[in-house]
């Protein structure tokens, strides 16, 4: 692949916890006016069904127990589900069923420190044929992406292949390294990065900081982006978390916010959402306004899944799942929190399915207070 912008080689440390402290302000309701300043609704976003303004969750069972840092989760298509530990740079595969776990390997280069290490995971679009598995992680001298062959028949630990290096020179950072992958409807990869705590580059168009980025299955700037042979999607953004689409393949993310708001955005190609400028919602027309926000104690969202007409938000500090309906790009209705502190804090949520969601806890990574069985994939029925 061809050199990343020359910006995105800067090697990153310090600023502030992405979801350490923060203050509680307001309760965090959504205010009454929800569409972001300078987009639209889509045409017939009116007929769109919109979902109960009140929905429940059921923990269906507990699939598996005992991981050490899970950060990405990655269904297979055959059945099985694929997770990354964070600080152990492993991938290990979870029997659904059974709660079986099963080493892949170790994803080499893997320099786990803070915030950073191996972080999210994606199959290839192709994967039914070409069985490739996508990371994102921290290396000695920057963020990147990489895919690797996934070879099921050969021993426990020795299942992955070298990996070939897509994209690379993401700035990293102590935080605020980003790290969600997902390819979306389209088949291209999209990054949610962060600014690794240089609040400049988030504003910055030649640096891939603190952007969501969208690539070629090879790496290379996907046809159509808004900035002419730039992989940036949307810019302004502090720490990306979580990347999902709904069913008329429209594109969310959530983020990290500093000491007030953490945000849902509904993100529109080459638009601006604020960071450093503006935290949470702004009276200046140039920045995209998020969805709804939350304070920093109640959200410090993580991954993102859309089922059943609603969003469902995970929290690492705000230790709970976050529901909010949407009508288009837009909340239909208060958001509600479940399970809030029952599991400690959440991590990743990825749709299994019809009402069905996996959920995975994140108390072992430093900041949490682990119990016995953590860390844990759960099974939720939503509604």
């Amino acid at each position: 692949m061809p050199a990343v912008l020359a910006a995105a080689a800067l090697l990153l440390t310090a600023g502030c916890s992405s979801d350490g402290g923060g203050s509680s302000g307001t309760d965090g309701s959504a205010s009454p006016s929800r569409t972001a300043p300078g987009s639209s609704a889509p045409a017939g976003q009116a007929a769109e069904e919109t979902p109960p303004a009140k929905g429940s969750v059921k923990v269906v069972r507990t699939v598996a127990e005992g991981l050490d840092s899970p950060w990405g989760l990655a269904p297979l298509p055959g059945g099985g589900l694929l997770v990354s530990s964070r600080d152990d740079g492993t991938i290990v595969r979870i029997d659904e069923k059974t709660g079986k776990k099963t080493e892949l390997g170790e994803v080499p280069g893997v320099s786990a420190a803070g915030e950073g290490g191996l972080l999210g995971i994606a199959l290839s679009p192709d994967y039914a044929s070409d069985h490739m598995i996508y990371a994102y992680f921290t290396s000695a001298s920057d963020n990147r992406i990489v895919r690797m062959l996934y070879d099921e028949k050969k021993p426990s630990g020795e299942q992955l292949g070298a990996p070939d290096t897509v994209f690379r020179g993401i700035p990293k950072g102590f935080v605020h390294n980003g790290g969600r992958i997902e390819f979306g409807p389209d088949k291209m990869l999209y990054v949610g990065t962060g600014e690794s705590g240089d609040t400049g580059l988030s504003q910055d168009k030649e640096s891939v900081g603190g952007k969501i980025l969208r690539l070629t299955p090879e790496g290379e700037p996907a046809p159509g982006n808004p900035f002419p042979d730039s992989p940036v999607y949307s810019y302004g953004h502090r720490n990306v978390q979580g990347l999902a689409w709904d069913s008329k393949q429209r594109l969310f993310a959530s983020e990290f916010g500093q000491d007030t708001w953490d945000e849902l955005n509904a993100i529109k190609p080459g638009d601006n959402y604020g960071w450093p400028e503006a935290e949470g919602r702004s009276d200046d027309s140039g920045f995209h306004n998020p969805i709804d926000q939350w304070t920093t104690a109640e959200a410090s969202p993580s991954g993102i899944a859309y089922a059943e007409g609603s969003i469902w938000m995970a929290g690492l500090r705000g230790k709970r799942l976050w529901r909010i309906p949407l009508n288009g790009t837009e909340a239909s209705a208060e958001p509600q929190a479940f399970l809030e502190g029952e599991y400690g804090r959440l991590r990743t949520v990825v749709p299994a399915g019809g009402d069905r969601l996996w959920l995975v806890t994140s108390n072992t990574d430093g900041r949490g207070n682990p119990e016995d069985g953590d860390d844990r994939i759960l099974e939720l029925r939503v509604t």
